[in-house]
């Protein structure tokens, strides 16, 4: 696949089948799409997805700090690539390119610079200043610009609208169990190894602390999880704890991970952390002894879960 961040850098392709969205999380019901994308492409022809980033939210209403994502920009990318699709045009979101008109999105971008011959869209799908092109809009220039247009069903939409509400509330309370069936694989979180307090080594419990690469992802409720962690080319099975440690009177959020069975440092490393169970909230001990039984504890559960997850 092959990824363009600029208009700037997109050769003409002249034969290409174009959709157009958000894709966070890129999860089964945008694969579905996606596929059909490709496997509907007349013969010769390319696929291309184009996205806009960052999210035009941040941009048109900066004074929004809560907006989260199922996937940052990295981890979309990858995933599209997988999906199979042919390129990927990442759109620089800006205040001057939201004053651009559906008519100059069209000719100026569809047909000159890319050479559209096929738009596949949502029914509710809309772009250019002020939101005002949409389905219609398109099927009126479409013989004017030679394209043609293909609508993607209300269901399949609506579906798709469905499946990353869902998600994220799924995530927000913790189920992260229930998401690999519209993911198609366990959530993530991926970050850097930074220094923490060491506590948990003195417990026996030795810990990654994780600093996030995308700040704005969402993180799942508080609490203890059973996961699966890559750092390198090593994959280790473990359990996580994301919340404010209130045993020992922490104040911040922190993301620790304890890897089974492995001891080396890994400090500035990247992590990627599954999320395949949840296994308890997060609660305050009486003691810093009862916090390392119920570790213990929390280490056998894990292990059932993961062999059973797996």
């Amino acid at each position: 696949m092959q990824v363009y961040h600029s208009l700037n850098e997109v050769p003409y392709i002249g034969n290409a089948v174009v959709t157009i969205g958000n894709f966070d999380g890129v999860h089964l019901g945008h694969a579905h799409i996606l596929e059909n994308l490709i496997l509907h492409e007349p013969h010769g022809m390319q696929s291309m997805v184009i996205t806009m980033w960052p999210h035009p939210r941040k941009v048109l209403h900066p004074e929004t700090n809560d907006l989260r994502f199922l996937t940052s920009i990295d981890e979309k990318i990858e995933l599209l690539r997988h999906i199979g699709i042919d390129h990927l045009l990442i759109i620089p979101f800006t205040a001057s390119f939201a004053e651009l008109t559906a008519e100059d999105f069209v000719k100026n971008i569809l047909h000159d610079i890319i050479g559209v011959k096929k738009v596949v869209l949502g029914y509710d799908h809309r772009f250019g200043k002020n939101r005002e092109g949409n389905l219609d809009y398109l099927a009126t220039m479409a013989p004017t610009y030679g394209f043609e247009l293909l609508e993607i069903p209300k269901q399949e939409v609506d579906n798709i609208a469905i499946s990353s509400s869902q998600l994220r509330e799924d995530i927000l309370l913790g189920k992260v169990e229930y998401l690999k069936g519209s993911l198609g694989r366990h959530y993530s979180l991926t970050g850097t190894v930074v220094e923490g307090n060491k506590l948990g080594r003195t417990l026996g419990f030795p810990t990654a602390n994780i600093a996030l690469s995308f700040p704005e992802k969402l993180i799942p409720k508080n609490g203890a999880y059973a996961v699966v962690a890559h750092v390198g080319q090593e994959t280790r099975q473990g359990m996580m704890n994301i919340g404010y440690r209130p045993t020992v009177e922490g104040n911040a959020l922190t993301l620790e991970a304890h890897l089974f069975n492995f001891d080396k440092d890994i400090y500035g490393q990247t992590i990627t952390v599954e999320f395949v169970q949840y296994l308890r909230e997060e609660k305050k001990f009486e003691s810093v002894e009862e916090l390392k039984h119920q570790l213990y504890a929390d280490m056998w559960h894990a292990v059932t879960e993961l062999n059973i997850g797996e």
